[in-house]
């Protein structure tokens, strides 16, 4: 049985529920990591601060799904009561969950303050509940951190478990009957990553500060044809209305509008009110030889064409234009923004290779963000030797710990984050974008 389409509809429908705490002092607080993509939602439509409430449960030894208590931030400790575990074995699963909840805390939190809780309502969203169990250790942690009345909201729980779960003040539940698992409930269930729940939570912050975001009214979502001289390059079109700058995407080799990594850094951008235009510079065909990935000439020339071809839509003719590469197509971002004319405001790297633009790379007036992981040693090297000869303002921004394709936990958000940053800085009016600064 399907009840949601996916976490963002499960979201929306769960905040309708909870409409009567609009307007008052709460926090609304998802579970990593499934949760925080549903207490978004919440907390957008009920215009309330979110935070995560990152806890872990402290396992039986040998019976690691039976729980003996629970921690949580601020050295919060909750015992459940197991009379036949020593004390010195729960101190030795307790440091060792502390060390695993002290890195999480790490990722997702980038060195942001927990919200306080203190005389207010702390409002527990996760993406559903089977067992209850992580559900009644965050109610009891969210308690001993000081919120005066615990508020547990999901969209689907059995009516069972709903019916003996402690430690919350109320309890909201959009499906509370005919349970099946959690998952049965949504047509998408897929994971969510650390850097999706970073995105979410930086998002909220920004909203919270009345930073610019994308726009709530009707835009331009769609898959489009640039036509050139004897092919067309496909790509993927994403712009909020009122458009003020679009990002457009370089990538060498592979498909770049189905790249997941890229997909997820232009979901970036346009929550913070940019457009996006998700480029195939390379047809299937051209693809399959490996040297056509790495002709910038070819690569630049397209991506002008299809800069030319934005500016020709009633719906993005005055658009400041930025362009972010990735690989090859970082090199091509920077010879195109070099051609005599170019009105390029921005540019981004991310793991490409500038030092594929050459002798071009002076010509450049674009200011420039060169983004790096510290273990992509050879990349970073040629970064710094390609920023050497930049003839534009320029940045490196080495990430610690990420490699090329920054695959390590929150990295890629990270990146993307610098990214939108970068951009927003220079892409938007000044009046909007840079009075709202970057999203993290």
């Amino acid at each position: 049985m399907v009840e949601f389409a996916d976490r963002v509809d499960a979201g929306c429908r769960l905040a309708e529920q909870l409409e009567y705490l609009r307007g008052q002092d709460g926090v609304v607080l998802g579970l990593p990591r499934g949760g925080v993509p549903v207490a978004f939602e919440v907390a957008r439509a009920l215009n309330l601060p979110l935070d995560v409430i990152v806890v872990r449960k402290l396992g039986v030894p040998g019976q690691p799904e039976l729980a003996m208590g629970a921690i949580g931030e601020g050295g919060v400790r909750v015992l459940l009561g197991r009379p036949y575990v020593t004390q010195e074995l729960l101190r030795a699963v307790e440091t060792r969950e502390r060390a695993l909840l002290e890195a999480d805390v790490a990722v997702l939190r980038r060195g942001r303050q927990r919200l306080s809780l203190t005389d207010r309502i702390a409002v527990i969203v996760d993406d559903g509940i089977a067992t209850g169990s992580t559900a009644r250790v965050a109610c009891e942690v969210a308690r001993q951190l000081g919120a005066a009345k615990v508020v547990l909201a999901v969209p689907v729980a059995p009516a069972g478990t709903l019916r003996t779960l402690p430690g919350a003040d109320e309890v909201v539940c959009v499906v509370p009957h005919l349970f099946w698992a959690v998952g049965n409930h949504y047509r998408d269930f897929s994971p969510t990553s650390d850097d999706e729940v970073i995105v979410l939570l930086e998002a909220a912050e920004q909203r919270a500060r009345g930073g610019r975001a994308a726009s709530d009214g009707p835009d331009c979502d769609v898959e489009v044809e640039i036509p050139l001289r004897a092919i067309a390059l496909h790509a993927h079109l994403h712009l909020p209305e009122p458009a003020t700058g679009v990002v457009l995407f370089a990538h060498g080799g592979g498909s770049s509008r189905h790249s997941p990594r890229n997909r997820f850094v232009a979901d970036v951008l346009y929550r913070a009110g940019l457009g996006t235009l998700l480029l195939d510079l390379l047809t299937t065909q051209e693809e399959l030889d490996r040297a056509n990935v790495f002709n910038v000439d070819l690569l630049a020339s397209r991506l002008t064409a299809a800069t030319r071809w934005l500016h020709g839509r009633p719906d993005a003719p005055s658009c400041r234009i930025g362009y972010c590469g990735a690989s090859t197509g970082a090199g091509a971002a920077l010879w195109a923004a070099a051609e005599p004319g170019a009105q390029i405001a921005a540019v981004v790297s991310r793991g490409g290779r500038p030092d594929l633009a050459g002798r071009r790379l002076g010509e450049v007036r674009a200011p420039t963000l060169l983004i790096v992981g510290s273990a992509d040693q050879t990349v970073l090297e040629l970064n710094r030797l390609a920023q050497a000869q930049l003839g534009c303002p320029s940045e490196l921004a080495v990430l610690q710990g990420a490699t090329h394709l920054f695959e390590e936990p929150g990295t890629l958000a990270e990146a993307a984050l610098l990214a939108s940053d970068w951009f927003t800085r220079y892409l938007m009016p000044a009046d909007a974008g840079r009075a709202a600064g970057a999203l993290g």
